[in-house]
């Protein structure tokens, strides 16, 4: 492995941003294909990130200024990356249920999966179980993931199964559940697809959903 591509990860693991745009850059200018920066560099730096932050080694800061530095080195990486023809490994939408405005824990969330090479396309904050589908389907996203960190909105992740199976994505999109409150019995009881306890497996998860 070239001694510069795992100076990009180390870096990106200490959250230094402008180190990893100069590694970057040097991985593009030695001529690396943008596809193995990205999934020998990026990648790996961001999944050591995950499990120190699973491992409550790290905390939310240090996975933003992480999170940071991982997209200031994908923003070089893209033009090249389409060129290249590079595909994502799946698409989600992702978003907090209507009646609750917490945004911490999704946009963790959303960095993670960009991390794992998921293309996400981010409701916010406040979404409606229509809202939901109805990006699902503009996307044609093959996953909805929903938040929620109050009990009282909660019962709003059933009504998004209920608005899929209505709507006739059931069948094509997973739906992935997860906040503070929620628990895999309800995740069950609602006939979600999917739920995790935080936001390094959640990645994970949506990765195994999307690649199996």
């Amino acid at each position: 492995m070239s001694e510069v591509l795992k100076q990009i990860g180390e870096a990106l693991e200490k959250g230094k941003r402008k180190l990893v745009v100069q590694y970057v850059q040097q991985a593009i200018d030695e001529g690396i294909p943008p596809q193995q920066i990205l999934t020998e560099g990026l990648l790996p730096g961001m999944d050591r990130v995950g499990v120190k932050f699973r491992d409550n080694e790290i905390f939310v800061p240090e996975v933003l200024v992480a999170a940071r530095a991982m997209n200031a080195g994908a923003e070089l990486l893209k033009p090249l990356l389409a060129e290249a023809g590079a595909t994502s490994v799946g698409k989600i939408v992702l978003g907090t249920v209507k009646g609750d405005l917490h945004d911490i824990g999704k946009n963790l969330v959303k960095m993670m999966m960009e991390g794992k090479g998921i293309e996400v396309f981010d409701l916010g904050v406040d979404v409606s179980p229509e809202a939901f589908v109805q990006g699902a389907i503009e996307h044609d996203a093959d996953l909805i993931g929903c938040s929620a960190l109050l009990t009282t909105t909660m019962p709003v992740m059933g009504e998004v199964v209920k608005a899929a199976e209505a709507a006739g994505i059931r069948d094509k999109v997973k739906i992935m559940i997860g906040g503070a409150p929620v628990t895999k019995e309800f995740c069950e009881s609602i006939g979600a697809d999917a739920y995790t306890d935080d936001a390094a497996s959640a990645a994970i998860k949506a990765y195994e959903l999307l690649t199996t």
